[in-house]
């Protein structure tokens, strides 16, 4: 089968990303396939603005921000062999995974 996967990580924590992506990169080259990546993408960060008292104090505000960081994986003559190691392959719980083909 020679089209390429595409795999995009995603989490709020970048250690998990990286380890993710990591074990997903050892396990394609054991099976052969050729692997381009694991590709930084750009951080998302969130920041919410929130008022510190209810009722009085209007310019005491506190800050929160939220960063979600992504990876992108593409595997090159991928064989049967790859996608099963895929489907086997047990990633932690905070990282989501899309993968196109």
């Amino acid at each position: 089968m020679n089209q390429r996967i595409r795999i995009k990580l995603k989490s709020y924590d970048h250690n998990l990303v990286d380890k993710s992506a990591e074990k997903i990169v050892k396990t394609v080259k054991l099976t052969g396939a050729v692997v381009n990546g694991p590709i930084p993408l750009p951080t998302d960060k969130k920041i919410y603005t929130v008022l510190r008292s209810t009722f009085v104090n209007k310019k005491s505000r506190e800050q929160f921000h939220l960063s979600s960081y992504k990876r992108l994986l593409d595997i090159y003559s991928s064989t049967a062999k790859t996608i099963d190691a895929l489907m086997k392959l047990e990633l932690p719980s905070g990282v989501e995974v899309e993968i196109k083909i």
